[in-house]
């Protein structure tokens, strides 16, 4: 069965949805694990903040660009493996070897050479992410019609991604073994091996195990010429003007960016709070604790909020579920305040599981609404369907509030009179820091909820969107 033909039936397979969700996880074990090798460039290679800006901004800026671009031709696609599959292969492939020959770093060879090394192969790394991602993407979208179903492809998704961020803290601590590698380098080029070679295994199941539909004979796509390519290289602009006016999408995309930059923008803080301040900034001490933080926050995202969330959102639909798994971690983030206690770390994690319902339910619900969302643009504006682009622009979305919340990250550190080095912290800095740890996602959080409130596909309209395209096409 094609992706295409299990559009038209309720039930997906169980077989083709674990699938995508293996792709899932190589979608979230690649920057996962990146971000946390990212730290010996400036720890161990000898990187200074202005060369390690650069090598996370350029990439990102070079997004802008192929995201959208790789968008348009993914949906218009002629191929007889259809418009996905072939892109997920190549970009999985891609991506693996970039990964591992981007790590192989040897401190010898001088910061120069070392960073123009990394520059050059994380721009192939992030073109093969983008090549990968933005089909795969799309996959899922077209996966199903069905209102419901696409939530719980999504779960399935979402809930085996999770366990790249229940791994993926682990490795700062197997990185820094000495008893494992003889320094934090060396541990980078090895695991880069091993993870990049898993990464592109699971990455590459979608498009082994999920077929697509021959497009040779859609008429209704637009030609990859290099004329019509140029055209949408030139009209950039324009493709996300006509998605913004799209008005759920643009819901979805301004309430993600507003949750997911304003956790971003606190994530590494707690790093700095368990160590500075439940143990006085002994890391020795604090052991595991930032460790567990980040995974056990994640297996209560797989094993409690996406299960409890698929079904809230099959009886009371997606937008409430959405509002009220939100509102839940508005309550996680309160408990940090308080339970973040000198002495006694074991209470922060009582907060966990209020916490995880805030990104566990972002993506696991805008997912399946932007699928939503794209059944509308079809009755809207036609053919072709732009799963594709509106995926590009949504993960857009979410990278440009990565590169934000790096900024604001930096500037609130700064603000609080955060110094790194040092065991003891200035008076007040601990505590202002904490104030911001809690305050900003709280505030993001409720501006999301203030611009979902009146979000209108439920499914009494998905229904009449799905009835509608079906006369039209049938004509």
């Amino acid at each position: 069965m094609n992706t295409q033909e299990a559009a038209h039936i309720k039930k997906v397979p169980l077989s083709h949805k674990i699938a995508f969700g293996v792709g899932m996880l190589g979608n979230q074990m690649f920057p996962a694990a990146l971000g946390i090798f990212m730290v010996v460039l400036i720890q161990n290679l000898g990187f200074n903040p202005l060369l390690y800006g650069v090598i996370a901004f350029v990439p990102r800026l070079v997004d802008a660009i192929t995201d959208p671009l790789m968008g348009f031709i993914s949906d218009n696609t002629k191929s007889k493996w259809g418009k996905r599959r072939q892109y997920v292969f190549i970009g999985a492939i891609l991506t693996g070897l970039s990964f591992i020959a981007m790590w192989q770093l040897y401190s010898q060879n001088g910061i120069v050479f070392n960073f123009w090394y990394f520059l050059v192969l994380s721009l192939a790394f992030y073109l093969g992410i983008t090549i990968f991602s933005i089909p795969f993407v799309a996959m899922g979208y077209e996966m199903s019609s069905d209102f419901h179903e696409r939530t719980r492809i999504m779960a399935i998704s979402q809930f085996i991604g999770q366990f790249a961020w229940v791994v993926a803290p682990w490795i700062w601590v197997i990185i820094y073994n000495p008893d494992l590698f003889e320094s934090p380098e060396s541990a980078t080029r090895q695991l880069a091996v091993i993870i990049g070679i898993a990464c592109t295994i699971f990455a590459l199941t979608p498009a082994l195990f999920i077929n697509s539909k021959s497009t040779l004979d859609d008429n209704n796509l637009i030609p990859l010429t290099t004329e019509n390519i140029g055209k949408s290289f030139k009209n950039i602009f324009v493709i996300f003007g006509d998605a913004f006016k799209n008005i759920p999408f643009r819901k979805l995309c301004i309430a993600t960016f507003l949750i997911f930059n304003s956790f971003q923008t606190i994530a590494a803080f707690s790093f700095f709070i368990i160590v500075y301040y439940l143990f006085n900034g002994d890391a020795g001490a604090a052991g595991v604790w930032p460790t567990l933080h980040g995974s056990v926050g994640a297996i209560c995202t797989s094993f409690i909020v996406i299960p409890i969330l698929s079904s809230m959102a099959q009886r009371i639909g997606k937008k409430d579920t959405f509002l009220i798994s939100q509102a839940v971690s508005v309550i996680g983030y309160i408990l940090f305040w308080f339970l973040f206690i000198p002495g006694k770390p074991y209470m922060f994690l009582f907060a966990l599981p209020f916490f995880s319902f805030g990104i566990g339910g972002l993506f696991t619900l805008m997912m399946s609404m932007t699928a939503d969302v794209c059944d509308l643009d079809e009755l809207e504006n036609g053919l072709p369907r732009k799963e594709g682009s509106f995926g590009a622009i949504y993960w857009w979305m979410v990278k440009l509030g990565t590169a934000i919340a790096g900024l604001f990250s930096g500037l609130i550190l700064y603000f609080v009179g955060f110094e790194a080095g040092i065991g003891t912290q200035p008076a007040g800095t601990m505590d202002g820091l904490r104030f911001f740890y809690s305050a900003i996602p709280i505030a993001g959080t409720l501006a999301a909820i203030y611009v979902m409130k009146d979000y209108d596909i439920d499914e009494e309209r998905a229904k009449k969107i799905k009835q509608e395209l079906r006369i039209r096409n049938s004509k």
